[in-house]
């Protein structure tokens, strides 16, 4: 059993590596990329990945689930680390836009499996809503922003202007900041 931890702590770092890899290229090609991409900037071969994620809707997952969980761990930490929590908030939502953006072609990938694609949902709101309300609640808080402001509702809103990000015209990030700057309280007490 000992000479098995070094093993999976290896593994764990490989998978993690891929799918950071994975992200990335979903970013910047979608989750139909080809896999020799995404093999390329983990710096491993096909089959490595093939072995960690036998299909794509499996890999698409990991990748989902490992946004959805780094967002989570992000909240926390860009809070403690942040100028201001209007900052951090501002930094976790270009993260969450990073992840919204990769995850556009998910139900395609997914195809039918509806139940997979609930439970993936289920798994985005648990985790994230409540770091989200973290967030919005610090800025609150601090005077920075409107109190009144639903983390869902907030989520949803990004989510809408990250919809058009596939056309090269339309810039989701630019919208999306506007839409974090109508956040902040006109003045101080209002």
């Amino acid at each position: 059993m000992g000479e098995r931890k070094p093993k999976r702590a290896d593994a764990r770092r490989n998978e993690k590596a891929l799918l950071d890899a994975a992200a990335a290229v979903f970013v910047a090609s979608g989750v139909d990329a080809p896999v020799r991409d995404i093999a390329a900037k983990a710096g491993v071969g096909m089959g490595t990945i093939y072995r960690h994620f036998p299909t794509r809707a499996d890999l698409v997952i990991a990748v989902f689930r490992h946004q959805v969980d780094a967002c989570t761990e992000a909240g926390p930490a860009l809070l403690a680390a942040s100028e201001s929590p209007y900052a951090a908030l501002a930094r976790w939502i270009d993260l969450f836009v990073d992840f919204l953006v990769t995850k556009h072609g998910l139900a395609g990938a997914l195809q039918s499996d509806n139940a997979g694609f609930e439970s993936l949902h289920a798994y985005f709101l648990d985790r994230l809503v409540p770091v989200c309300a973290e967030l919005l609640d610090a800025a609150a808080a601090a005077g920075e922003i409107r109190a009144e402001v639903p983390p869902l509702d907030l989520m949803r809103g990004v989510g809408n202007l990250c919809i058009g990000a596939d056309d090269p015209r339309y810039d989701a990030r630019r919208m999306v900041k506007v839409l974090v700057a109508g956040l902040r309280c006109g003045t101080m007490g209002a």
